[in-house]
C-alpha cells in the first residue's frame, strides 16, 4: 500500500502554474509538510536550513514582481521560500560542534568531526558565494520531500528558481551574511486540470551495473 500511495503520489505530483485561492491548506497539513523538509538529510547533517511560511497576500503580492510575476506567488495557499544558511555552517560559529554533539559522542570524537568538516568545507570559507552554493543544493533534498508530501495529501506544489534573489532578500529584510534565497515554493490547490506528465522513458535514465 505505500509503495503504491508513493506511485500515486508522484503521478500526481507536477509543477502547478496557478492555484485556487479560495482554497486554503488546513494547519495540520501545511505542518506535516514542513515536518517531511525538517527531517531531510542534510550533509554532514548540519541542516544548513530554514523555511519562511508566508500567507500575508500583501506581502506575496509585494514579492511577485521580484518572481516574474508569477501568479503562483500570489494565488497559493501557503508561500514558502527556503533559505541556506550561511555564517552557522561556519565551524567559527560553533554551531556544527554542537550538531555534532547531539550524536552523544566523546569530545575528543567530536572534535575528529569538525576537523573533517573544516577540511572538507576550507575551500568554501573565504567566499560566502561558494559556501551559498553547497548550502542551496541541501535545500533541494528538504524541498523534494516536501513537495512529495503535499502530494500524499492531494496538495499542489511549483518550485520556483525564477526570482531576483537580491530583491526578494531585500523585501524580506534578510541578513544575507546568515541565510540566503536559495528556492521558492508554493503550495496550495490546482484549479486547472493537471496536463499529461512527459518524462525520459525507464530505460533510457536508469543503468545497471552489475
Amino acid at each position: 500500500m505505500i509503495e503504491k500511495s508513493f506511485s500515486e503520489a508522484m503521478a500526481f505530483r507536477h509543477a502547478c502554474k496557478e492555484f485556487d485561492k479560495t482554497q486554503k491548506i488546513a494547519e495540520n497539513e501545511m505542518r506535516f509538510i514542513l515536518e517531511a523538509g525538517r527531517r531531510s538529510p542534510s550533509s554532514f547533517g548540519q541542516e544548513g536550513w530554514k523555511f519562511l511560511v508566508i500567507t500575508n497576500e500583501t506581502l506575496k503580492e509585494k514579492l511577485r514582481p521580484a518572481c516574474w510575476n508569477q501568479i503562483q506567488i500570489t494565488s497559493c495557499s501557503h508561500l514558502v521560500v527556503i533559505l541556506a544558511a550561511i555564517e552557522t555552517l561556519r565551524p567559527q560559529s560553533g554551531v556544527p560542534a554542537k550538531r555534532f554533539a547531539r550524536r552523544d559522542l566523546t569530545p575528543e570524537k567530536t572534535a575528529i568531526y569538525v576537523e573533517l568538516y573544516s577540511n572538507f568545507l576550507f575551500d568554501m570559507m573565504s567566499d560566502n558565494t561558494k559556501l551559498y552554493e553547497w548550502s542551496a543544493k541541501q535545500t533541494y533534498i528538504a524541498a523534494t520531500n516536501m513537495m512529495s508530501a503535499a502530494a500524499t495529501l492531494g496538495i499542489d506544489s511549483c518550485p520556483i528558481e525564477g526570482f531576483e534573489k537580491e530583491k526578494v532578500e531585500e523585501i524580506l529584510s534578510l541578513d544575507t551574511k546568515a541565510f540566503q534565497v536559495s528556492l521558492i515554493l508554493p503550495f496550495g490547490y490546482r484549479i486547472n486540470p493537471q496536463p499529461s506528465q512527459i518524462r525520459v522513458p525507464f530505460d533510457e535514465v536508469v543503468t545497471f551495473i552489475e
